[in-house]
């Protein structure tokens, strides 16, 4: 069976307290994610877009609802099975500086079990993918800031997921080299048709990668609606001149500019 989608269904998620109230983070949230296409997704900050990664990964569970992968049972129909294999790219770099950018790109492999060779072969592979070729023996603290979120770009794809999670990414990046890897990204990910969810703040960044933009509310989070990115691949940053990017820009801070106001009066 080929997987085809995250299927989210009522889902809600309270985080508990012993010397607080608890704390509704997400509600009612029902979406999907198609299978290889981009789905991004912009809230205020503190909507739970963070939460609902961490609950589609299997590193929280919630409260309340589901969240099933959906598959073809190859008569049309779309069944819930396993979780794929997944991936996750963070904005914090997470590299461990007593190993080089070979051992930090293969280090879920080395857990995994996959023998050095192998595993030493198709971390060179995603090295070259984010062209950090020639780096290879070096070590984090000898990289700039891209260059380290794009060794964890390479560890997030040496595992070869079917579904690769983003939680801003490039958020900690200075704005040029954010740029770059946006566009880098963008071609990593049409040559490879992967399915990309895209946890950003940036409605620039959610249009430029996205084929789908997944609006939240403010907390508790609830989807106010999702946009599809009808702008033609491949892309690169010229298509920011497009007067469709502008429409959609337009569309999406229409949505965000209460739910923006209401976060911040919480």
């Amino acid at each position: 069976m080929q997987f085809e989608a995250i299927s989210i269904e009522g889902l809600s998620h309270r985080f508990l307290s012993r010397t607080r109230p608890p704390t509704t983070a997400l509600t009612d949230v029902t979406c999907s994610f198609p299978a290889g296409k981009v789905t991004s997704i912009v809230g205020p900050s503190g909507c739970g877009k963070s939460t609902l990664l961490l609950i589609m990964r299997g590193l929280v569970e919630q409260s309340q609802g589901a969240v099933r992968f959906m598959y073809g049972d190859g008569s049309g129909r779309l069944v819930p099975g396993e979780a794929p294999r997944m991936a996750t790219v963070w904005q914090s770099f997470n590299l461990l500086p007593w190993r080089t950018v070979t051992d930090n790109v293969a280090f879920g492999l080395e857990l995994g079990g996959m023998p050095a060779a192998e595993r030493r072969e198709k971390a060179l592979e995603a090295i070259k993918a984010v062209e950090l070729a020639g780096f290879e023996n070096h070590y984090p603290g000898q990289l700039s800031g891209g260059m380290k979120q794009r060794v964890g770009l390479a560890r997030g794809l040496v595992m070869s997921p079917d579904i690769l999670f983003l939680d801003e990414p490039f958020g900690a990046l200075d704005a040029q080299t954010r740029l770059y890897l946006q566009e880098q990204l963008a071609e990593l990910v049409e040559r490879s048709a992967k399915t990309v969810i895209l946890i950003t703040h940036s409605i620039e960044e959610a249009i430029f990668l996205g084929d789908h933009v997944v609006v939240m509310t403010a907390r508790p989070g609830r989807i106010a609606a999702t946009i599809d990115v009808d702008l033609p691949r491949p892309r690169n940053i010229d298509v920011q001149n497009n007067p469709r990017f502008g429409e959609l820009f337009s569309e999406i801070y229409g949505l965000l500019r209460e739910e923006v106001r209401k976060s911040m009066m919480n």
